[in-house]
C-alpha cells in the first residue's frame, strides 16, 4: 500500500498586522500610503479586471485625496470589465468642474471602451452627490448609450469617504 500525505497547510504571516498607526512617524505614514497606492494601482492597471467595488473605491480615494480642486475622471473598461485606462479628464475649482459629454464619448470611442465608471472628488470633504452631479451623470449615461457604452457607476470620493451612485440606485 502506498501512503499519500496530505498537503501541508501554509501559515502565511501578515507582517503588517503588528503595525500601529500611532507609532509611525510622518515619513513612515507617507511610505505606507505610497505602498497602499502602489498595490491598488497594480490592481487597476490596464488589463486588470476589477475585483470588487470596495477595491475600486479605495483606489479612487487614494488617487484623489490630495487634489485641492475638483477633478472628474473615468475608468474606461473593456467587455470583461478589465481596465483599459484611467483618465483624469476635467479639472475645475474648489466646488465644481465643467464636464463635457462630447469629450467623454470621444475618449471612450478612441479607447474602444465597452463600459465606463466615472469618479470625481469633493474637496469640501462631503461626499454627498449634488443635483448637478446627478444631472451630469444622467447626461453622460444618455450620450454613451447612443454608442452602446455602459455606465457602471459614478463614485464621489473624499479622503474620508466615498459614495457610489450604483449602490444608491442613482444609475
Amino acid at each position: 500500500m502506498s501512503s499519500t500525505s496530505s498537503p501541508k497547510k501554509v501559515n502565511i504571516k501578515n507582517r503588517f498586522s503588528a503595525i500601529k498607526i500611532v507609532k509611525l512617524n510622518e515619513t513612515e505614514k507617507q511610505s505606507l500610503v505610497e505602498l497602499a497606492f502602489s498595490v491598488l494601482q497594480e490592481q487597476h492597471k490596464p488589463g486588470a479586471a476589477l475585483q470588487s467595488p470596495s477595491q475600486t473605491r479605495d483606489y479612487l480615494r487614494l488617487r484623489m485625496m490630495d487634489h485641492k480642486a475638483e477633478v472628474f475622471g473615468c475608468l474606461f473598461l473593456d467587455n470583461q470589465h478589465r481596465v483599459i485606462e484611467t483618465v483624469e479628464m476635467f479639472q475645475g475649482t474648489i466646488d465644481g468642474a465643467s464636464v463635457y459629454p462630447r469629450i467623454v464619448v470621444q475618449q471612450a470611442l478612441a479607447l474602444n471602451a465597452a463600459a465606463i465608471m466615472f469618479f470625481h472628488n469633493h474637496p469640501s470633504g462631503v461626499a454627498e452627490p449634488s443635483l448637478a452631479d446627478e444631472a451630469i451623470t444622467k447626461r453622460l449615461k444618455e450620450a454613451l448609450a447612443l454608442v452602446d457604452i455602459r455606465v457602471l457607476d459614478h463614485f464621489i470620493v473624499t479622503a474620508g469617504e466615498s459614495v457610489s451612485f450604483a449602490e444608491r440606485g442613482l444609475i
